[in-house]
């Protein structure tokens, strides 16, 4: 294996990791108004003793309309996500790292031709950021509406335009003889790219349903998969789509065709298994299915365009060895793999390991 083959590994890694990740976040952003004010029990899923206390006090916060709403049950998914949220970014920060030093002719084509979805992306990110941290802060019902408006929007706009990012990637972009390409109108806004993009987003949805049913009490839970098992059905008759556009040659240009019909058939084995894991309240194995499901499109863009890191819908394709660095710099940045993986991996077990079991009584509200 190729030093270039290597970092390009480690490069899937982190963005497969960022969409495992951030990809929860984005879908209990998503879902956030949906799930109900309502406190569902004690720890770990289990009924508090004093059951009927905790009923009468959620009733008298459900009554009093409104302050303490946005600090209990009405915060339910943003409450399982608290202890994650911004330190899941920390993936999508080490991807671009990697892609600037090991990849700089992959990262200034990137760049200058998906701009405008970059931004996009980013908006999202520094708006819902904000908007779940000071979304609590509110005093007034149409205070708590605009904030709740301004935490969906944070994830549903990098949710729709990561999708429409790997839809590109996939069908291929406009590519120039001097490496550069400029996305149009028509490229977004075409029948495969459109379909990867709903596909995405709804798997991101119910990817954030799967994590809020794991971390929540009951009552919270059962609305997440509820939820979650509707919006990968959904997923999955949206995912139809791009494969039979390219069926029919209007959708991916694939080099690797075997590798990618063996992606695709493990996508969908992924979300039929998520979602009868789900529908039988088995709230781990199916976050485990959602992870998976969300790693095998990078896994597709990866491995079914390899050795080409960038297909061209005009001409010839970028390939890994035009868009790395030259070998003396990925030798030196070989230390910066090194010490970066094994840290957000041992950040990344020991706050989950910190923060297991559900929220509620083990837990307190954050936001």
């Amino acid at each position: 294996m190729s030093l270039e083959t290597v970092w390009l590994v480690l490069l899937g890694l982190l963005l497969a990791g960022y969409f495992v990740l951030g990809g929860y976040d984005y879908g209990a952003q998503m879902l956030h108004p949906l799930l109900g004010s309502r406190d569902g029990g004690g720890e770990d899923g289990q009924e508090s003793q004093d059951g009927q206390d905790d009923q009468e006090g959620q009733e008298g916060r459900d009554c009093q309309g409104g302050q303490a709403a946005g600090r209990t049950g009405g915060n339910a998914a943003l409450d399982a996500i608290a202890p994650f949220f911004l330190g899941n970014e920390v993936w999508l920060v080490a991807f671009t790292g990697v892609l600037f030093g090991a990849f700089p002719y992959l990262e200034g084509s990137l760049l200058s031709g998906l701009y405008p979805l970059i931004v996009a992306i980013l908006v999202g990110l520094v708006v819902g950021n904000a908007a779940v941290q000071l979304g609590g802060r509110a005093r007034s019902v149409r205070g708590r509406r605009r904030w709740n408006a301004l935490i969906v929007f944070g994830g549903v706009v990098p949710a729709v335009c990561w999708g429409l990012v790997v839809g590109l990637l996939l069908h291929g972009v406009p590519r120039r003889a001097d490496g550069s390409f400029h996305i149009g109108f028509g490229d977004v806004f075409s029948p495969f790219v459109l379909a990867c993009d709903v596909t995405t987003a709804l798997l991101f949805a119910a990817h954030g349903a799967a994590f809020v049913a794991l971390r929540s009490a009951p009552v919270v839970a059962s609305d997440a998969r509820r939820l979650g098992t509707a919006l990968l059905r959904a997923a999955g008759a949206a995912g139809a789509l791009p494969l039979l556009l390219t069926l029919f040659g209007a959708g991916a240009s694939m080099e690797n065709r075997a590798t990618s019909a063996i992606t695709v058939a493990l996508f969908a084995a992924a979300l039929t298994t998520a979602w009868w894991y789900l529908s039988h309240g088995h709230h781990r194995r199916a976050f485990a299915a959602t992870c998976a499901a969300t790693v095998l499109p990078v896994v597709l863009v990866g491995a079914g365009h390899y050795p080409y890191v960038l297909i061209s819908s005009s001409g010839p394709g970028m390939t890994l060895q035009q868009a790395a660095a030259d070998t003396a710099s990925l030798k030196i940045l070989i230390a910066f793999g090194v010490v970066l993986i094994p840290v957000i991996l041992a950040y990344q077990t020991w706050s989950w390991w910190a923060f297991r079991g559900r929220t509620g009584r083990r837990h307190p509200s954050y936001f």
